[in-house]
C-alpha cells in the first residue's frame, strides 16, 4: 500500500479512529493487523518471510537471556545468519550468479546461469536491519528481550516505517507500544504538518522531477549536454525529496497516533563536507553502520591506515546495502573515497586557508564548502540512478554547459514531457514549486520552523495548510501513484 494513494489515506483514518477507540491493551493487535494489511497489499505471500524473521529473532533473543558465555553468541549468530541468508538470497543471489557466469565465460569455464525468479520483498533491507538491531542490543545487554511476542512482532512490522524506515532501535520504539496514547493536539498538528510536507516533496517535487530525469537517463544521447548536466542536479533533488518524503510521512502518521520515530534527514544539502552529509542523510542507516559495523571494527581508535580501511568497508557495505548491482558498489566506493579524501586533505586545506588569510571569511567559506559538497554528492548520484555503469558513463560523457542554448534545450525537454504526460504542469509551475521547497528547506535548516508553527496565529497557519493541499492537488503526481525510490531496497 502506497502512502501517496487514496487507499492509504482511507486506511490510515480508519486505523487512527479505531486506535483511539480501543483500550490500551488491545491496541497492539490493531497495529499488527493493520501492518499485515498494509504490507500484504504488495505481495501477501511475503508476510511469511517477515514472520519467519520475527520468529527466529524473537526466539534467539529470549534464549540469549537464559544462557551464558559461548551459548549466547551461538544464538546471536543463529539470528544473524538466518536474517542475512534471507536478505542475500532474495537481494543478491541473481547478481552474484550473473557475475560468476560472466567470469566463468571469460575464463572458458562451464557454468550454467542460475537465476531466481522471485520478486524482492518490499523493504527487506529495512526490516531485516531493524531485527538485527534488536538482537544485537539484546546480546550486548543494552535491551531486555521482549517477552510479549505480539508486541515484538508489532515493533518489527509497525506499518509507518516498515518498508522504508526510519530503521528504529528497540530502546526507542518498543517501550512506546506499552505507553498509553491519548489524542493530543500537539502530536496531531505536528504529525499532520510533517506528513503534509512529505506529500508535497514526494508528489509535487520528486515525482514531477522524475519525468525529466527519466527522459535523460533513458536516452542521454537524444539530449544536449545541458540537459545531462541538469538531470544530475534534478535527480539529486528528486531522490532527496522522494526518500525524505517517505520518512516525513512515516514520522508524521506515527506522531498522529502518539508514536515518536527518530529523525532520518536534517537538510543534508546544507552540509559543508561529505562526513557531515552522512550525519544528515538517512541518519537511521548511517548510525546503524556506525554502531554495529564501524565501532566494533575499531572505528577511529586504531592506526591511521586501519581507520581508512574501516571507513572504506563501512561505505562499501552501505553502497551494497542499497542494491545488487555494480552501480551501487561504485556508489559506495565513491563515498568511501570522498570520506577518506576529506580526512586526508582537510588539515592541509585549513592551513592553506589560514596562510592566505581567508579563514576569517566564514560565510564565504561555508558557502563554498556547501557548493563543493553538493556537487560531489550530486555527481555520485548519477551512478546511483543509472541502470548500469554504461548508462552512467553515457550521461557523464554527455554533460556540458552552453548558456546560449540552455533555455531552448529546456523548452525542448519540457515539451517532450508535456507530450508524454499532458496532465503535468508547465516548467514555470515546476520552478515555483522548487522555489517553495528551497524556502522551506532554508527555514527548516536555520530555524526551528517545524516545531514553532503552533505559535503562529491559527488563521495564518490554516491558510498555509490549505495552500499546501491545493498546491499538491493541482501540481502533484497522483494519477499514477509512483512508487518511492527506496522501495527497491
Amino acid at each position: 500500500m502506497l502512502f501517496n494513494s487514496i487507499t492509504f489515506i482511507v486506511f490510515f483514518i480508519a486505523v487512527v479512529l479505531l486506535f483511539y477507540s480501543l483500550r490500551q491493551k488491545y491496541r497492539w493487535v490493531l497495529l499488527l493487523l493493520a501492518s499485515c494489511v498494509f504490507y500484504g497489499a504488495f505481495i501477501p505471500e511475503y508476510l511469511l518471510i517477515l514472520f519467519a524473521i520475527i520468529l527466529v529473532d524473537y526466539y534467539a533473543a529470549r534464549m540469549m537471556n537464559k544462557v551464558h558465555g559461548a551459548k549466547r553468541k551461538r544464538y546471536l549468530w543463529l539470528s544473524i545468519a538466518a536474517t542475512c541468508i534471507l536478505l542475500v538470497t532474495f537481494k543478491y543471489f541473481n547478481f552474484a550468479s550473473e557475475n560468476i557466469h560472466g567470469l566463468a565465460a571469460f575464463l572458458g569455464w562451464n557454468y550454467d546461469l542460475v537465476l531466481l525468479k522471485w520478486a524482492l520483498p518490499i523493504g527487506l533491507s529495512f526490516h531485516t536491519f531493524q531485527s538485527l538491531s534488536y538482537v544485537i542490543e539484546v546480546y550486548w545487554g543494552k535491551q531486555e528481550p521482549e517477552k510479549h511476542f505480539g508486541i515484538y512482532a508489532t515493533y518489527v512490522m509497525f506499518f509507518p516505517q516498515l518498508v522504508a524506515g526510519p530503521i528504529e532501535r528497540p530502546q526507542n520504539l518498543l517501550p512506546q507500544f506499552r505507553q498509553k496514547k491519548v489524542p493530543d493536539y500537539d502530536n496531531i498538528s505536528r504529525g499532520f504538518r510533517q506528513a503534509l510536507y512529505g506529500y508535497f516533496k514526494k508528489m509535487v517535487i520528486a515525482d514531477n522531477l522524475a519525468l525529466y530525469v527519466d527522459q535523460v537517463f533513458g536516452s542521454p544521447e537524444q539530449y544536449s549536454g545541458n540537459m545531462s548536466l541538469l538531470a544530475m542536479y534534478l535527480f539529486a533533488i528528486q531522490v532527496y525529496c522522494d526518500f525524505s518524503a517517505y520518512s516525513d510521512i512515516a514520522i508524521g502518521v506515527a506522531r498522529i497516533m502518539g508514536f515518536k520515530l527518530m529523525d532520518n534527514f536534517k537538510q543534508p544539502f546544507f552540509s559543508k563536507s561529505v562526513p557531515e552529509f552522512w550525519r544528515r542523510w538517512h541518519i537511521s542507516l548511517s548510525t546503524w553502520f556506525r554502531d554495529y559495523v564501524y565501532i566494533p571494527m575499531g572505528g577511529n581508535r586504531v592506526g591511521r591506515w586501519r581507520w581508512y580501511y574501516n571507513l572504506f568497508v563501512v561505505f562499501l557495505l552501505s553502497g551494497i546495502w542499497h542494491g545488487s548491482g555494480w552501480t551501487y558498489v561504485v556508489f559506495g566506493v565513491m563515498h568511501a573515497l570522498y570520506i577518506i579524501g576529506y580526512f586526508v586533505l582537510n588539515p592541509y586545506a585549513n592551513k592553506l586557508m589560514a596562510f592566505l588569510g581567508l579563514a576569517k571569511f566564514r560565510l564565504l567559506n561555508n558557502g563554498l564548502a556547501m557548493l563543493i559538497t553538493f556537487h560531489l554528492i550530486a555527481f555520485s548520484f548519477i551512478v546511483f540512478r543509472a541502470t548500469d555503469m554504461q548508462n552512467a558513463f553515457a550521461v557523464i560523457g554527455n554533460m556540458s554547459f552552453d548558456p546560449a542554448t540552455f533555455i531552448a534545450d529546456l523548452k525542448l525537454i519540457s515539451a517532450k514531457v508535456i507530450e508524454l504526460f499532458p496532465l503535468r504542469p508547465g516548467i514555470i509551475y515546476m520552478l515555483l514549486s522548487l522555489l517553495i521547497f528551497v524556502v522551506v528547506e532554508i527555514a527548516l535548516a536555520y530555524t526551528n520552523a517545524l516545531n514553532s508553527m503552533n505559535k503562529v496565529p491559527k488563521g495564518l497557519r490554516l491558510a498555509g495548510y490549505y495552500f499546501m493541499i491545493v498546491w499538491i492537488l493541482f501540481f502533484g503526481v497522483y494519477e499514477t501513484t509512483p512508487h518511492f525510490v527506496y522501495f527497491q531496497f
